[in-house]
């Protein structure tokens, strides 16, 4: 059986049935909440052992935007949005505020499996080493960031973007490439998403955030300076 604990946030009854049914079956550990304000309880009890979080957008009481910013301010636990809408725009916000993956209703249970067991196995599956790039240091194991010592807050997707650029450390990568491998399936929205992210993780590193290039009708490229 898994170690795993995921929260699933739905106020949809079947859907979550649909969700934990096929969850169970891969040996997850499921809890369920029905609504934004039962979820952010959920969490506060067991922040320290939820290692996963679906959280549907469109809620009763506290919509999923909101629980989202909440546990974003004490917390960097990867979340799966389910949302009906697959409007590009919400997605590219949904990103601005932490997201680390979408899928859109109705989805086959096979996919979601599919895209939950790879966030986690990128989050669990890292080697355990510490690598110092130009001052920023990315300890693996612990899925940490430090830029001259001082340890800065990222999102999954925000790590996993930043480790693939210095994995490939002056290469140029197109917007395409990039997608394929940090996102791990064929995104089919406005490649704006990843400046979205670059832009942030630049912000984030501060003076360094100069190392990660803009290459011009290309992509981007990490070059120490």
């Amino acid at each position: 059986m898994s170690d795993y604990n995921i929260l699933v946030v739905d106020d949809e009854a079947r859907m979550r049935k649909l969700i934990k049914d096929f969850l169970v079956q891969k040996g997850y550990h499921i809890i369920e909440a029905e609504d934004g304000e039962e979820a952010l309880e959920i969490f506060e009890q067991n922040k320290n052992k939820i290692d996963l979080i679906l959280l549907d957008v469109m809620m009763p009481k506290l919509d999923g935007w909101s629980v989202l910013r909440q546990i974003r301010q004490e917390s960097k636990v990867p979340i799966m949005m389910l949302t009906a809408r697959g409007e590009e725009q919400d997605e590219l916000f949904g990103f601005e505020l932490g997201v680390d993956e979408y899928i859109s209703k109705p989805f086959s249970p096979k996919i979601l499996v599919a895209r939950v067991e790879a966030i986690l196995k990128r989050i669990k599956g890292d080697v355990n080493k510490v690598v110092d790039y130009g001052g920023i240091t990315i300890d693996s194991e612990g899925r940490t960031v430090k830029v001259d010592g001082k340890q800065i807050e990222m999102s999954l997707r925000e790590y996993e973007l930043l480790k693939y650029l210095v994995d490939n450390q002056n290469i140029a990568l197109s917007r395409d490439k990039i997608l394929n491998n940090v996102w791990n399936y064929d995104y089919y929205g406005d490649s704006r998403t990843i400046d979205s992210h670059i832009k942030k993780i630049r912000h984030k590193l501060g003076k360094k955030g100069k190392y990660i290039e803009t290459m011009r009708g290309v992509g981007y490229k990490f070059e120490v300076k």
